[in-house]
């Protein structure tokens, strides 16, 4: 794609693509919203949204909202923030399903109507993890904030939560630099027949370089 073209891609038609699919997305899973919140509240106590501030365009902060998915307080218990399987017993029933079937990211619509989130780009850290704030990041981690955060995107679709930070950020780094529609479309794909085949968020290793060209860097 021609520089200019990709520059109108990012700079303006990504931001459009994201508020028509948000407002898509809200509208047409709503029903399902309303079936996980009842699900939710009828088999745990605690709120239906798990709100949590994380680190997003140019460093700034903002509120990322899922599907609670755990206990209340589960961040203050055991491994914290790391979840290496679905039997962890802060997850809920209701939890462990939604996510396997990455349905507890759905709120996510609304972070990306408010302009807080893309619908593919690096995922957020929070602010306390992997660095404490974005100024503890290392000056070649930051350029990956140079993007939006996503929903999905090129490291969770090669890794997902398998390897470290700093291996992931170098994929980020990547995707923010080669970004394009055509990349884009590669990733929402993808993401929708890793969620269809269910593949794990834990244990298994996904660097696969199917379909997408991906050369990694040393």
């Amino acid at each position: 794609m021609p520089n200019y073209l990709n520059s109108l891609y990012v700079n303006y038609i990504k931001r459009l693509l994201d508020i028509i699919g948000s407002i898509a997305g809200i509208v047409l899973l709503f029903p399902l919203f309303l079936i996980i919140s009842a699900a939710i509240k009828i088999t745990s106590s605690g709120p239906v949204l798990f709100k949590q501030e994380r680190i997003g365009l140019y460093g700034r902060k903002f509120e990322i909202y899922k599907f609670r998915t755990m206990i209340v307080g589960a961040e203050q218990m055991g491994t914290g923030l790391s979840i290496r399987s679905l039997t962890d017993s802060r997850i809920t029933k209701v939890g462990s399903f939604l996510r396997k079937t990455s349905l507890d990211e759905l709120p996510q619509f609304i972070n990306i109507l408010k302009g807080d989130m893309s619908i593919v780009g690096p995922r957020p850290p929070a602010t306390y993890s992997p660095y404490k704030g974005y100024d503890a990041y290392p000056e070649w981690a930051k350029d990956r904030f140079n993007m939006s955060p996503g929903v999905t995107g090129l490291a969770q679709i090669v890794y997902r939560n398998n390897v470290e930070w700093d291996e992931r950020f170098k994929l980020d780094i990547k995707y923010a630099s080669d970004v394009s529609f055509g990349l884009d479309v590669k990733l929402v794909l993808k993401t929708v027949e890793k969620i269809i085949k269910r593949e794990s968020v834990y244990g298994e290793v996904f660097l696969k370089k199917d379909k997408i060209n991906i050369k990694q860097e040393n």
